[in-house]
């Protein structure tokens, strides 16, 4: 079962924008009442995802730095990455299936085309 990674201002790099899968980061504060609420959410889809997906928690509070870097204006922020790129972002609570919807299509999107006749 996969867990999400915790993630700071000197991990970043090396864990969301050098990671080779599509990574989800959850932009948050201990103190967010909405954030909170999506902690379960966001542990749920780790697991549900497995290697398919990274999922990391961030604090905005105490990493400041990268979440500046971002423009994280709202809590929680969802932001999607694949190759160091961010590829989608979400803010504020929300139930599950529109998130997993969301990374669903990122999914896809990083997948190469297949051929005709082929499945």
């Amino acid at each position: 079962m996969s867990h999400p990674v915790v993630l700071t201002d000197g991990n970043f790099q090396q864990q969301v924008l050098e990671a080779p899968e599509l990574v989800l980061v959850d932009f948050g504060a201990l103190w967010c009442g909405p954030c909170r609420v999506m902690d379960p959410v966001v542990d749920q889809l780790a697991a549900q995802y497995g290697s398919r997906l990274k999922v990391g928690k961030l604090d905005c509070d105490t990493e400041a730095q990268t979440a500046a870097r971002f423009g994280i204006r709202g809590m929680p922020s969802f932001l999607l990455f694949r190759q160091g790129q961010v590829v989608d972002s979400l803010t504020g609570a929300m139930p599950k299936s529109r998130l997993a919807g969301r990374i669903e299509v990122a999914l896809q999107a990083g997948q190469p085309p297949q051929r005709p006749g082929s499945s």
